[in-house]
């Protein structure tokens, strides 16, 4: 009861930075702008804004594709 069947394991929740730092990293990949490793601390410093500022920035950033 209330066990999970053997094989199947529970999907851990992102926190919402975690969430802002992929959807920024999969919006400059999908316009073709892989970030460098170098870019990796302002992808952090910028995930780190609330949720209006991310959405702006993903839609600046996919603009036009």
């Amino acid at each position: 009861m209330g066990r999970q069947p053997s094989g199947s394991r529970p999907t851990p929740s992102l926190r919402p930075w975690d969430r802002r730092r992929l959807d920024l990293h999969a919006a400059l990949t999908a316009v073709g702008v892989p970030p460098r490793p170098g870019d990796m601390a302002a992808i952090r410093t910028l995930s780190a804004l609330d949720d209006t500022v991310n959405a702006a920035l993903v839609r600046w950033i996919t603009a036009g594709h």
